[in-house]
């Protein structure tokens, strides 16, 4: 699908609840935010997912706009700024769902790697709860105080962000957010992503990127539950 933005339309995903398997309508939304890889089968797999439990969900393209490698630039680059065209697209997305008939009105977000930073960021902007998935934690996270509630997962074995889980539920605790975060000891990077690696799989798992089925089950009953509680 395509659906507007600030600066004219862009590509997404849309993952719509079946009555018969997901109840009727209306129903809460979900904008999942991609991981650095993009719009991949397996982020829209995540997505239905969501519809299966009873979710409107859309993935917004944030590389909608040229070639991957210098979408992937700007994109971190307003991740780390904390502001930018991405967090448009994604504030966009939510407007999409909240103004469907069969939406609620009610919106979470859940972002996968850097789509879990843009999720964690994306908390005080107008969503009612967030599920960042190994998302890198703002350096300043004062930014966080009016968030909605989090329901965070990191993996235990992740080196590219030792010591997040603690930081970011310090800071949650500290501000007064609701929060569910947990670390999964025996999870590396992009536990929760089936990534479309091939014959570099082996690769991942040595540098520490690859999916680890036990820990992602828990992490989707825990944000299905939070999602439940603060959603519907």
């Amino acid at each position: 699908m395509r659906f507007p933005s600030t600066d004219g339309e862009i590509e997404g995903y849309l993952a719509v609840p079946t009555p018969a398997v997901s109840g009727a309508g209306p129903w809460p939304g979900v904008v999942v935010v991609h991981d650095a890889l993009g719009m991949s089968d397996d982020i829209r797999s995540i997505a239905e997912r969501f519809a299966t439990a009873g979710y409107l969900a859309v993935v917004p393209n944030l590389y909608s706009r040229g070639g991957f490698l210098r979408c992937v630039r700007a994109v971190f680059g307003q991740l780390a700024a904390g502001s930018g065209q991405a967090f448009d697209d994604i504030d966009a997305a939510r407007k999409l769902l909240a103004d469907r008939d069969d939406c609620t009105g009610r919106v979470g977000v859940a972002g996968f790697c850097l789509g879990g930073g843009f999720a964690l960021l994306a908390g005080p902007r107008g969503f009612q709860a967030s599920a960042p998935y190994y998302g890198a934690v703002p350096k300043d996270t004062s930014v966080l105080r009016r968030s909605c509630p989090v329901v965070a997962s990191f993996g235990g074995r992740d080196r590219t962000l030792r010591g997040a889980a603690a930081k970011l539920e310090s800071a949650l605790t500290e501000l007064g957010v609701p929060h569910d975060v947990k670390e999964y000891p025996d999870a590396v990077h992009s536990f929760a992503n089936r990534m479309p690696l091939g014959p570099f799989a082996p690769l991942a798992r040595v540098v520490g990127f690859g999916y680890h089925h036990d820990s992602a089950e828990d992490a989707w009953r825990r944000v299905l539950g939070f999602f439940a509680e603060h959603l519907r």
